[in-house]
């Protein structure tokens, strides 16, 4: 009986942290941001956020990485990988430019 108790707090504790990670992030997002692409942009976050209202990053989403690549030529195609741009979408429109929000990079 304990083993069975032991395997299902086991599963649920994976299943809770796989979860987790899973999600996009704003956070996540800016540090990428200043990490990937600012060099290449050569904007901070907070103007390349406010390139757009909250309501025309939601039109780009599906498109994200094209809208970047027009904004920022010179970005390096590694930097766009799938993998960030739920990051980097949360980050744009949360910060977007009437949000009122304004990111720390």
């Amino acid at each position: 009986m304990k083993t069975i108790a032991k395997i299902a707090l086991a599963t649920t504790l994976l299943l809770t942290l796989g979860a987790t990670t899973a999600s996009a992030d704003s956070a996540k997002g800016q540090k990428l941001y200043k990490k990937k692409l600012k060099g290449a942009c050569h904007l901070t976050g907070a103007a390349m956020a406010a390139k757009h209202t909250q309501d025309e990053w939601d039109a780009v989403k599906d498109s994200l990485a094209d809208e970047i690549k027009s904004i920022c030529p010179d970005v390096k195609k590694k930097a766009l990988k799938g993998k960030y741009m739920g990051h980097y979408y949360d980050f744009f429109h949360n910060f977007a430019s009437d949000s009122g929000n304004v990111p720390s990079c």
